[in-house]
């Protein structure tokens, strides 16, 4: 069987105002995350879906992020077999915050990635 490469990007390549959708769990993301990221834990991905579409209805790109890169490309692989524009941040939070690029907890403390 042929695999297509799943479609990924480093972390300086996402655009300001891209849509990233994270995919770690709760615990993770309100100690730190991408201002304006959606939020979508992989284990209600497919429960949650309707908020992906409704996200990418528009045609944007999705960036998908966990914390190092293990389960957004799950996702990823999931999104672009749907037939969206979807590609996995290289890294994930880990690389995002080791760019020193923004990021925002839920409590108004320092972020930090979990």
């Amino acid at each position: 069987m042929n695999f297509a490469p799943l479609p990924s990007v480093d972390v300086a390549s996402v655009p300001a105002d891209a849509l990233v959708i994270d995919v770690r769990e709760d615990d993770e993301w309100a100690a730190g995350h991408v201002d304006g990221a959606l939020h979508v834990p992989m284990s209600q991905f497919v429960a949650r879906f309707g908020e992906v579409t409704e996200a990418v209805a528009d045609g944007r790109r999705a960036y998908v992020m966990c914390k190092v890169g293990g389960r957004s490309a799950q996702v990823t692989q999931y999104l672009t077999q749907q037939g969206i524009d979807a590609v996995n941040v290289d890294g994930g939070m880990l690389a995002w915050d080791g760019a020193e690029r923004p990021m925002v907890s839920e409590n108004g403390s320092a972020p930090f990635v979990l």
